[in-house]
């Protein structure tokens, strides 16, 4: 797994509080590259890493939350929040690897464990990062369908700046992923 040059952890005395020791894993995830676009030949320096995907997701979310006054607007910005919360100690596994679902799911929710040891409220973070990856209820449909929403508008970015020669996996995958009309001519917008 490829990742750019980590931080120093905090103090020792720091991390002994959960909401701290919590905070500096969390941050790791601005460390850690999007796999799928080194593997297509994004250059490092140019590679979103998974804080970049996280906070891309929560901003669609809170834009796009208003047009669907049926969700539940916190349950939607905070799912969207934690869900690559697992990959902290996980990684960023993508398709490919080999790395069954059922095995991927297992090492991203011992990672989210890990990093909400301790946590106040954390069997509820859990708990929606868990209704997230089952994809249930109109809130996990909606997150799951930004989450890719945000990779094909990602696409488009590295194809219109010429360090992605060939997005058309990513806005197949998207497209896939995205069915309401509203996401859905955001995504095709992208791409005109």
């Amino acid at each position: 797994m490829e990742v750019k040059a980590p931080l120093a952890p905090l103090p020792a005395a720091a991390a002994s509080q959960p909401v701290l020791a919590a905070y500096a894993q969390i941050n790791h995830l601005k460390d850690l590259f999007r796999q799928g676009w080194l593997r297509k030949g994004v250059p490092r320096v140019r590679c979103e890493s998974v804080a970049e995907h996280t906070a891309g997701v929560a901003w669609l979310a809170v834009l796009l939350t208003p047009e669907f006054p049926e969700l539940n607007t916190l349950c939607v910005l905070r799912m969207a929040l934690l869900h690559d919360l697992g990959e902290v100690h996980a990684g960023d596994i993508v398709p490919g690897q080999g790395v069954a679902p059922e095995v991927k799911h297992a090492l991203e929710r011992e990672g989210l464990e890990r990093v909400l040891a301790g946590v106040p409220g954390a069997e509820a973070l859990m708990a929606l990062w868990d209704e997230y990856e089952v994809g249930e209820t109109p809130e996990a449909r909606f997150v799951r369908a930004l989450d890719r929403l945000e990779m094909g508008l990602q696409a488009a970015r590295y194809a219109e700046a010429g360090v992605l020669a060939d997005p058309s996996d990513f806005l197949r995958s998207a497209r896939d992923a995205v069915s309401q009309p509203a996401l859905r001519a955001l995504l095709e917008a992208a791409f005109a």
